[in-house]
């Protein structure tokens, strides 16, 4: 029983990629500006897929809330416990992990990127992650100061999560927030949106069917 869950994931994944049922995608904001494109992202994927949405503490200084579409519920740190009274209880970091088909972080702050490369898990966003079955999709887009993108954590950090599975969405080059100019701008929603979207397509196509 102890390798139940995983295989479970496997059935779940084939019924997607089967075209059974509409991809699950568990999208989430951490601290940066690029968070002002949170709600577009939301509504790009809820035309397609049913989605939840987790920001960080952080990222809601960024998000327009009432810009979410209407059927994505949002959870955050104080979501986290609440409801939990005694063993048994719904853990919601599991729960979220266990609902998920795929996983987006977009944006992926510098912070976070750390906190994922290291391992840590001091909230509700990085807790899933912590949690996270690799044998699931997981996509980060990043976004973040030219000079914080170039920093040699940063590499270290991106070898890390690419050792555990997890997909790049590059940044891009233009003019940043703070002023500056170079890359470390998070790819447009529309772009993270059509990457997804053609992984789980591809992915249909090799069952032999298309998800619509």
């Amino acid at each position: 029983m102890a390798h139940s869950e995983p295989a479970s994931a496997d059935r779940e994944l084939f019924q997607v990629y089967s075209g059974a049922r509409r991809p699950r995608i568990l999208l989430a904001a951490s601290g940066s500006v690029a968070a002002i494109k949170f709600a577009n992202l939301c509504h790009c994927f809820s035309e397609w897929a049913e989605v939840k949405a987790v920001a960080t503490k952080a990222s809601l200084h960024f998000i327009d809330i009432a810009s979410l579409p209407k059927d994505v519920t949002l959870y955050t740190d104080e979501d986290e416990w609440p409801t939990w009274k005694k063993i048994g209880d719904a853990v919601l970091h599991i729960e979220l992990r266990r609902w998920a088909d795929i996983m987006v972080i977009a944006p992926l702050s510098a912070n976070t990127l750390g906190k994922i490369a290291g391992g840590l898990c001091d909230n509700l966003l990085t807790c899933i992650v912590r949690a996270w079955d690799y044998g699931k999709p997981f996509f980060v887009a990043p976004a973040m100061n030219t000079l914080m993108w170039n920093n040699p954590f940063t590499e270290r950090h991106l070898m890390t999560i690419d050792d555990l599975g997890i997909s790049l969405i590059p940044p891009v080059t233009k003019r940043l927030a703070c002023g500056d100019y170079g890359n470390g701008a998070m790819a447009e929603p529309s772009l993270i949106f059509s990457t997804v979207r053609l992984f789980v397509e591809k992915r249909a196509q090799s069952s032999g069917r298309n998800i619509q």
